[in-house]
């Protein structure tokens, strides 16, 4: 994979490549490997925990940090972008989630509100603020792609997924939400992939995390989408083949989102298996 040149041309920015666990890692560099330029860009806090840094170096692209709780962060990245990649932007990947309250170890009844104002300012209004100063400073060519990670616990109930359900939830609506607007100012598209669980840094954090993994690839009739595979279809979805689909949240799970149960799964709670 990685040759055919699809995203020829065009320019884009990376959010979130933290090491090369990372979705948004993977996507940097199939990228870089269908023909297009890049900015990499994360939280000030990764030069110090990840290896952002190396992968800017090793593609030889530009690398800014942005605050994505602060407008004139963001309005620096965008202008930046546009600077060093020597015009406007084609598609950008939001990469970006953190909940404090997760990250504690607070029970999602006994939530810290402070924590949580900063896991949804974090996690989903920053995906709101990005668009806003995107479409201020017309920094999108028409048909763009805007894309954002998320994960289906918007839908439905992981328990130790906590606040973070809520997070995503707000995120996909901010995809249809400034879809709508995006689309009818200036012909760029916004969407969202739900990712299967996958085993990056973020994913990890989470409790139970080998259950949910191994839960949802029992589940899913192909099995969990890996990191790569993620990639391809963000990359899909930069590129012109795409051009008409905005405003969705789309499943990329290998299935598991429209299983109702695997045959597998039935033969473990038989009564039989279950020694009743």
């Amino acid at each position: 994979m990685g040759n055919n040149q699809i995203l020829k041309g065009k320019r884009g920015i990376v959010f979130g490549a933290l090491n090369e666990a990372s979705i948004a890692w993977k996507v940097a560099e199939l990228c870089i490997a269908e023909g297009a330029q890049i900015v990499l860009t994360n939280a000030p806090v990764a030069a110090k925990i990840g290896q952002t840094e190396e992968l800017a170096t090793k593609l030889n692209v530009p690398l800014i940090y942005a605050d994505v709780t602060k407008m004139e962060d963001l309005q620096t990245l965008v202008d930046g972008s546009v600077e060093k990649l020597g015009g406007k932007l084609d598609f950008v990947l939001h990469s970006v989630g953190m909940s404090l309250n997760v990250r504690k170890k607070n029970p999602y009844t006994d939530s810290n509100y402070d924590y949580m104002h900063t896991t949804l300012d974090i996690s989903a209004m920053s995906f709101h603020r990005l668009m806003q100063t995107l479409i201020k400073s017309d920094a999108v060519n028409e048909w763009g792609s805007i894309l954002a990670l998320t994960y289906i616990a918007a839908q439905r109930v992981f328990p130790d997924y906590g606040e973070m359900a809520d997070a995503k939830s707000l995120l996909e609506s901010y995809a249809r939400s400034f879809g709508y607007h995006y689309g009818k100012a200036k012909k760029v598209r916004v969407n969202t992939i739900s990712q299967s669980p996958t085993k990056t840094t973020a994913g990890s954090g989470v409790g139970g995390f080998d259950a949910f993994y191994n839960y949802a690839n029992t589940m899913s009739p192909l099995g969990n989408a890996s990191g790569e595979a993620c990639a391809e279809y963000c990359i899909s979805l930069f590129s012109d083949y795409t051009r008409m689909v905005t405003m969705q949240n789309l499943f990329h799970d290998g299935g598991f989102s429209f299983t109702g149960v695997s045959q597998e799964l039935i033969e473990t709670f038989t009564d039989n298996a279950l020694g009743k």
